[in-house]
């Protein structure tokens, strides 16, 4: 990747539920080139239940990347997945890189407010299987339910089309 002139850039990783969001993300951090911490939220801790992409989005933009973008502490509430409540809160420092994953995070708002914009592209049939194979049959019913979704961020925002880098995925 292109080096980035801001100390304290943000990087949102983007795509359909089992194109390796997380995994990329967890890689990104592991070879971060500076000294420091680098934060990393996945939506998958903020994201309101299993009918909650767009709520997650829109909480991962107000509490997350505009006070980011603004110097200021950012504050968000883990979502308790069993509990279907929120739960501890997390701050996000302001002075320190910021890498974000999720699907459903690069829209044309929170690409004004992100450096480095990554879209990963992969086959409905590899997703599905790398998915079920990580989450299994917790996420098994809910798989149509969250595609659904995904549908229509993709149809709304057109994630691929803000991306700095678009990675196909096998």
């Amino acid at each position: 990747m292109k080096a980035v002139g801001a100390s304290n850039p943000v990087i949102l990783i983007d795509g359909r539920s089992g194109a390796g969001k997380s995994s990329l993300a967890a890689r990104i951090v592991a070879a971060w080139p500076l000294r420091g911490r680098v934060q990393l939220v996945g939506l998958d801790s903020i994201y309101p239940g299993w009918d909650g992409l767009a709520d997650g989005v829109e909480t991962a933009r107000e509490l997350i990347l505009n006070p980011h973008a603004r110097g200021l502490v950012g504050v968000w509430q883990r979502w308790d997945w069993e509990a279907s409540a929120y739960a501890e809160a997390h701050a996000v420092d302001p002075s320190l890189p910021l890498v974000i994953e999720g699907s459903g995070i690069l829209t044309p708002v929170t690409a004004r407010l992100s450096d480095v914009r990554v879209w990963l592209d992969s086959p409905a049939a590899s997703r599905k299987r790398r998915a079920l194979d990580r989450d299994g049959e917790t996420y098994r019913p809910h798989w149509t339910r969250w595609a659904e979704q995904e549908e229509r961020h993709l149809t709304r925002d057109e994630p691929a089309t803000h991306a700095t880098h678009v990675l196909a995925v096998p």
